[in-house]
């Protein structure tokens, strides 16, 4: 009798240990200052990698996404009839501004619908600006798309309102 617990403990241990190096061990990317969730995604091969504030350069108080080279940092600011959105798209461990992009977001409001923002650059505080005209209570999902020299690079971020 002693036999056979003893066989069905070592079953039973070798099929965890086989279960344990089948998982995947790769921890989840937290890749916000702040408690929305956000992720990312490009065309190139970078991975994006979990920043958190005061790590190469200054944090304008955003969700932070880096994906290679690049620094990608959203900012809404909810104001009384629109959201104004800075977004800061940037370069090296430096974090030196690209101004020559196209930018722009997809967002999806609370209802569903989808919205084309274009964002011009603001060469005086070196970075991207939009607004969004809709006060829909809700949740916000905003995917900003960046055309650099024909290197395409996205950011998925979202908010509250």
């Amino acid at each position: 009798m002693n036999s056979l617990k003893y066989s069905l403990m070592i079953i039973g241990s070798i099929g965890l240990i086989f279960l344990g190096a089948c998982a995947n061990n790769q921890p989840a990317a937290n890749t916000e200052n702040n408690p929305n969730t956000s992720s990312a995604n490009t065309q190139s091969s970078a991975a994006p990698v979990a920043k958190t504030e005061g790590q190469h350069g200054k944090s304008h108080g955003g969700q932070v996404v880096e994906i290679g080279a690049y620094h990608l940092e959203f900012v809404p600011e909810k104001e009384a009839n629109t959201t104004h959105m800075d977004f800061y798209l940037q370069k090296g461990d430096n974090h030196e501004a690209i101004p020559d992009a196209k930018v722009t977001a997809q967002v999806q409001l609370p209802d569903g619908t989808q919205k084309t923002v274009p964002f011009t650059y603001d060469a005086k505080d070196k970075h991207y600006t939009g607004l969004l005209k809709e006060t829909a209570t809700g949740q916000y999902q905003v995917k900003i798309n960046a055309d650099i020299k024909d290197k395409k690079v996205d950011g998925r971020f979202n908010f509250n309102r």
